[in-house]
């Protein structure tokens, strides 16, 4: 499964802005976004951004796409399935990246970034209704129930996950029993809800040209 691989603090000065994919890190003053809040490379500091319409549209664009750790061809894929949907296409893209199941890993509060909640899934750790489910990209349904693993409860991310719970507060979508560690998605998320970093809008004007 394809990924970035890259220094993730790295992607935060492309777009002028912290994403905050690393967690607790970002907010301390060892984020090196904090030291160097430029664009990066050898001209970074000297660099004048001058972004016309369309390049403020790829930006949060990418903006999206780092915060979620998709890839093009895979945000490409959610965002024609978000068009065939019912509703504002923005709206629908945003449901579909909240649904993926590293996404719920991370709002459960088990993980301290989305790339540390895709490796919980990717190294089995995590079940989906009973049975082990190792795809982070899996679209969660209301209804759906998200557990630990036999494996994952031996791990120390299944102890480093319980010292976590209740530092950040758990959508309005999402449930969870912190004595057994399991997570209930309860109703699609609300947009209206969630503080969205992104602009949507710009995102559906960028592939609608």
């Amino acid at each position: 499964m394809a990924r970035y691989t890259g220094p993730v603090c790295r992607l935060c000065r492309r777009v002028g802005e912290k994403l905050y994919l690393k967690g607790e890190k970002c907010y301390t003053e060892k984020c090196p976004f904090e030291k160097r809040p430029y664009f990066p490379g050898q001209h970074g500091p000297l660099r004048r951004q001058r972004l016309s319409d369309r390049g403020l549209q790829l930006r949060e664009k990418q903006k999206a796409r780092y915060i979620y750790g998709v890839l093009e061809r895979q945000f490409r894929r959610f965002f024609a399935e978000a068009r065939r949907r019912k509703g504002p296409t923005g709206e629908n893209l945003v449901k579909l990246l909240e649904r993926r199941l590293d996404n719920v890993v991370y709002r459960l509060g088990w993980a301290q970034s989305r790339a540390q909640a895709r490796q919980i899934v990717r190294h089995g750790h995590i079940a989906v209704n009973g049975r082990k489910a190792d795809i982070p990209s899996i679209l969660l349904r209301p209804g759906d129930e998200v557990s630990w693993t036999p494996r994952g409860q031996r791990s120390h991310l299944f102890e480093e996950a319980k010292a976590m719970v209740g530092a950040r507060p758990i959508p309005l979508w999402l449930s969870m029993d912190e004595g057994s560690m399991r997570g209930r998605v309860l109703q699609e998320p609300q947009i209206a809800e969630m503080a969205v970093p992104f602009d949507t809008a710009s995102i559906v004007e960028y592939y609608s040209r």
